[in-house]
């Protein structure tokens, strides 16, 4: 597969973009609809863009972990994030917790911006898993 001077050059100024905009969509999904999900959906496209340009293996390279590592891990925090209520506070199972003190940038966390990270990483993880593994079999 060929690929032009003017996709690998813009893959490579566009990852880092498209990373920080999925991590601002991450964060405001707090107040507003979107957060883990379409963040997690931007942030593999970032890698997946990188990769048509530069190749899977130069993409992998970029990748601290195997995508496949971020789904237990996502599942985990999101799991916790729902299970915190009940064993800190005997709520009921996903009962939304938040801080008194609103953090710098950030404003009033809570459970949600945890769930929020563990599905932005789950669906990060199966997205690039799935390209990928169909990408390593053509």
């Amino acid at each position: 597969m060929r690929t032009t001077i003017i996709l690998k050059t813009a893959s490579n100024y566009l990852l880092p973009v498209l990373l920080v905009f999925s991590i601002f969509i991450l964060l405001r999904g707090h107040y507003l609809p979107g957060g883990g999900f379409v963040g997690g959906l931007i942030a593999s496209i970032a890698f997946i863009l990188h990769s048509f340009a530069n190749g899977l293996n130069k993409t992998k390279e970029l990748l601290i972990v195997h995508p496949g590592f971020l789904l237990p891990i996502g599942l985990a925090i999101a799991f916790m994030s729902g299970l915190a209520p009940v064993v800190l506070f005997d709520l009921p199972f996903m009962t939304g917790l938040w801080s008194h003190d609103p953090v710098a940038i950030l404003g009033s966390v809570g459970s949600a911006l945890f769930f929020d990270i563990g599905v932005y990483l789950v669906v990060n993880g199966v997205t690039l898993t799935i390209i990928f593994t169909i990408s390593e079999s053509a």
